[in-house]
């Protein structure tokens, strides 16, 4: 054996750090799965997008959750901000899932207009740098069967909006998750979205602790990029992308958010 070979360095991961995710949907995501096991009747975190997609293409901010009945998934949907370049101003606001056979869930009219005259994504001119509160739930009942709302809370002009209800069995909410997915080359100039202030509510009202998370990355088989990012700074789950990745896939982080001590109201507010 000779000494190159001797010390010749193995292999690493693959790396994908520039150009297109070759995924399906041309997108590349990571995530944040909350660690919270018992049923829940609603959920809530603050999103702040502290530096958007340096790029003219679809890029999403969402909190998720499923829909279940006691002993079947019913379905899951995301509700969220866009950065989108055929709505006026390039911003959205999206509340839209599927039920568990990946049809398109039905859903109420909204309050807001959509440039693209899309159900589920609507005109919401957010803005850089401010604060929105996202709630799913909780379940209201209508004569028809169960309504599921997300709304948007402005915390910083104090005015929530209803983006609309979604219409799916179940009577709780699990797994709660966090994610931001993007639908620009790896190497496009790098976007920061930080999370703070989770909550999560238990079918008899009780605020449970969220106490940390699961991390996850759409792999490299999968067309992910590699150069994403997730951790755990000052109190805020902070999602970067174009950024070395210091989080490994499947490690689990404390969420350690300084006014978890704070309870909020039913709503979630």
């Amino acid at each position: 054996m000779t000494l190159f070979h001797r010390f010749r360095r193995r292999p690493g991961p693959p790396v994908r750090d520039a150009g297109p995710p070759p995924s399906p949907n041309g997108a590349s995501s990571f995530h944040f799965w909350w660690d919270v096991a018992e049923p829940l009747a609603w959920v809530a975190v603050d999103l702040e997008v502290s530096v958007p997609p340096g790029m003219d293409s679809l890029a999403f901010f969402a909190l998720q959750a499923s829909f279940w009945s006691a002993d079947r998934r019913e379905g899951g949907a995301h509700a969220g901000l866009q950065q989108h370049p055929d709505y006026p101003g390039g911003r959205a606001a999206n509340w839209g899932g599927y039920d568990r056979d990946g049809a398109l869930l039905p859903g109420s009219d909204s309050e807001l207009p959509s440039a693209l005259d899309n159900p589920n994504t609507r005109d919401f001119h957010w803005e850089t740098e401010s604060r929105y509160r996202l709630t799913i739930g909780p379940r209201l009942v209508r004569p028809d069967g169960p309504a599921w709302p997300a709304r948007i809370r402005d915390r910083d002009a104090e005015r929530e909006i209803t983006i609309r209800e979604l219409f799916c069995p179940g009577d709780r909410l699990r797994d709660p998750v966090v994610w931001a997915e993007l639908f620009g080359d790896c190497d496009a100039p790098g976007a920061t979205a930080r999370w703070t202030r989770p909550r999560a509510a238990a079918l008899d009202g009780r605020l449970l602790p969220v106490v940390g998370g699961r991390v996850s990355y759409q792999t490299y088989e999968a067309g992910g990029c590699s150069n994403t990012d997730v951790s755990v700074r000052e109190g805020a789950v902070v999602q970067q992308s174009n950024c070395d990745r210091r989080t490994p896939h499947q490690a689990f982080l404390a969420w350690e958010d300084e006014d978890t001590a704070r309870e909020d109201n039913g709503s979630g507010k």
